[in-house]
């Protein structure tokens, strides 16, 4: 016993730096903000005044249709495009898996959209978007589908379509990357079992595949919503949040509020509600996925 204790000892004392590493680093910001977002926040020429005020800011939050014009915007944005990535990295993933030849080119091709940071992707999707020299008209009007070019961002429809095209794009490859590891772990008996049983692929896939992968989907699934209710830097790059306010997630509405009007008690507000938001969401994504499971292997 005694040895035991020693050596869990040694075991936490070995942790304990990377626990205050997380601490200082995760923990530490995250109540901090929750408290400046308690406050009413004033610079000075020292420095700041901070004076408490309760759920004020929160107020403010809550009675602004922005506020919830970007709730509503995030959440639709987030599950449109997660859903999509699910569908369209589990088809490449599949697909991936089933080659035997060039498998390994196939996989470096498909992963260099993910490997280019987000802001060059955002400006190589703005050029192609551009309603004066872009590509995607010039194609469309040499296929005689359009007649004459569209502002595909000066829209509000086809500015947030055209902006859920370039985040799926680039963040299919991340999911394919987990579910193609998740099919790869997979013991073929299974498979040779459901064959021998006289199932088809669709059936193979729904009865086998899908439940035996279920862990993978989930965590593919549950990266791409933390993902994507922080989405920043593409519509910030794309389309500055607009027209309008079209596309404004809540990480633009928060840092307008922060950085652009210095009023950091209601940027706090704003951060601290979409953490709450992410938590919900991502409780709801399991819980939705677990019965979906449950219900098919039932």
């Amino acid at each position: 016993m005694n040895e035991r204790k020693m050596e869990k000892r040694a075991g936490y004392s070995l942790m304990l730096p990377a626990l205050l590493v997380i601490g200082l680093v995760t923990i530490f910001p995250i109540l901090y903000s929750v408290w400046m977002s308690l406050n009413d926040i004033r610079l000075t020429t020292n420095g700041f005044l901070m004076k408490f005020i309760g759920f004020s800011n929160y107020n403010v939050i809550f009675s602004s249709p922005v506020y919830w014009h970007s709730v509503w915007f995030t959440v639709y944005y987030a599950i449109v495009t997660v859903v999509a990535e699910l569908v369209i990295g589990m088809m490449i993933a599949l697909a991936i898996n089933g080659i035997e030849k060039l498998k390994d080119v196939s996989l470096v091709v498909m992963l260099i959209p993910w490997s280019l940071i987000t802001v060059i992707s955002a400006q190589m999707w703005a050029y192609i978007y551009n309603g004066v020299y872009g590509v995607l008209n010039y194609i469309l009007q040499v296929l005689h589908v359009i007649g004459a070019p569209v502002t595909w961002l000066g829209t509000s429809t086809s500015a947030v379509i055209a902006m859920m095209v370039a985040d799926i794009w680039k963040t299919t490859p991340f999911v394919v990357i987990i579910l193609l590891g998740g099919l790869q772990m997979l013991s073929k008996e299974y498979f040779e079992a459901a064959y021998m049983d006289g199932a088809n692929r669709w059936q193979t896939f729904w009865s086998v595949t899908f439940p035996l992968l279920r862990s993978s989907i989930a965590l593919a699934g549950l990266f791409r919503i933390l993902q994507a209710f922080g989405i920043f830097d593409l519509p910030f790059v794309l389309t500055g949040g607009g027209p309008g306010t079209t596309t404004q997630s809540l990480a633009i509405l928060g840092e307008q509020a922060l950085f652009q009007n210095l009023h950091f008690g209601v940027g706090s507000a704003i951060a601290v509600s979409t953490v709450a938001l992410v938590l919900i969401s991502c409780l709801i994504f399991l819980s939705a996925f677990r019965s979906l499971v449950e219900g098919e292997s039932a």
